[in-house]
């Protein structure tokens, strides 16, 4: 079984601009169903396509499930089955042996910036870098599949 524990942070935007970061990913992502207790997402980057189930959140878990499929057929999904969509650019970074994944909204959610880092446990301990602001794990305005719904330029202040 796939399970996902996951904590998602709003940036401080000024300490994250210092921060010596590698090279971002273009994400195109969508969905093909958003609900409240499941979502099914298609992803591409540059050269590679991902489905992506992912069940409810209790906490910071929840069941996911994800494979790469062509990018070609990815592409496809999204164009012709995905009823919402978003654009970001993700960088990939590594503080005190943790990965944190910090996605740079586009688009309509343009300005926004969360960082995620995963767990091997709800109760696990980290560091938090400097250029983290705020936690927003339970907050579901910041889940991905709702920015595609109700985009951060509707309600950001």
């Amino acid at each position: 079984m796939g399970k996902e524990i996951e904590r998602k942070f709003l940036l401080d935007r000024d300490k994250w601009l210092e921060v010596d970061k590698p090279t971002g990913q273009h994400f195109r992502q969508g969905y093909i169903l958003t609900d409240p207790n499941k979502t099914i997402r298609v992803r591409t980057t540059e050269t590679k396509g991902f489905l992506t189930i992912k069940g409810i959140s209790v906490g910071a878990s929840r069941l996911e499930y994800e494979y790469e499929i062509p990018l070609v057929e990815a592409s496809e999904l999204l164009d012709n089955f995905a009823t919402s969509e978003l654009e970001k650019i993700r960088y990939v970074v590594t503080y005190r042996e943790k990965v944190w994944e910090v996605d740079e909204f586009l688009g309509d959610n343009f300005g926004l910036m969360v960082a995620e880092i995963e767990l091997t446990s709800e109760d696990e301990e980290f560091e938090l870098p400097e250029w983290i602001d705020q936690e927003v794990t339970e907050d579901q305005k910041y889940y991905n599949s709702n920015l595609t719904l109700n985009p951060y330029k509707l309600w950001a202040r």
